[in-house]
């Protein structure tokens, strides 16, 4: 881990008080920077809306580059936990299209508006943040690997082809699912992300047709 970037070992060193005015500094600047983006969320922001006093955020935070990397990791850990979990059930073509359909309608739920979590941190702070981009791309490397995951298991058992490139597919995949967080955002509405999640699975679809003794076994 790079020096800079948040630990937890930090964090175990706080009183349980201090860490609970942490946490809640990280959620509520988590929020903001959710609905108004990092340059639009300021230190005064997080002061208000989360009830700190300024000596308590900057106890904690020394200026706002530590606590957009505070809330990388936040972040990362809740969207990549929600998706070891729902991607880590997943064995079957008719698995992975649940998945999906859970994806598009939770974005749903408020008109694809703020786009991935994940891909909305990274447009902003990749350029001038060199620890943050670091965080966010071992965040995406987890996910593009929860992914390949699935797809060794629908190799293993005969879904789709053995000799399909499963590292190529998964980055496909996390590229079709962020490509689509993005339309989603723009048009206000979730019929694009469906399309390029759709174009995906069909690709899968067409590797299992590639071979005619999955046919009978994809759907299982």
């Amino acid at each position: 881990m790079t020096q800079d970037a948040p630990t937890a070992t930090a964090r175990s060193r706080l009183t349980a008080r201090g860490a609970q005015t942490r946490d809640r500094i990280i959620s509520t600047a988590a929020e903001l920077m959710r609905v108004r983006g990092v340059g639009g969320t300021t230190l005064d922001d997080v002061v208000l809306t989360s009830g700190v006093s300024k000596s308590q955020l900057y106890r904690h935070f020394p200026d706002k580059p530590a606590l957009v990397r505070a809330v990388v990791e936040f972040v990362g850990e809740r969207t990549i936990g929600g998706e070891r979990e729902r991607l880590g059930k997943v064995k079957s073509l008719a698995g992975l299209k649940r998945w999906r359909d859970g994806l598009i309608a939770f974005n749903a739920l408020e008109q694809g508006r703020y786009g991935c979590p994940l891909g909305s941190l990274a447009n902003e702070v990749s350029d001038h943040d060199v620890v943050a981009r670091e965080q966010l791309q071992g965040l995406f490397a987890a996910w593009s690997e929860l992914f390949e995951g699935v797809l060794r298991r629908l190799q293993q058992n005969g879904t789709i082809r053995a000799d399909a490139d499963v590292v190529r597919l998964a980055t496909g995949f996390v590229a079709a699912v962020q490509g689509g967080y993005l339309l989603a955002q723009t048009a206000r509405d979730v019929a694009p992300m469906a399309s390029a999640v759709d174009m995906a699975l069909e690709h899968l679809r067409l590797l299992a047709d590639a071979d005619p003794g999955t046919a009978t076994r994809r759907n299982s």
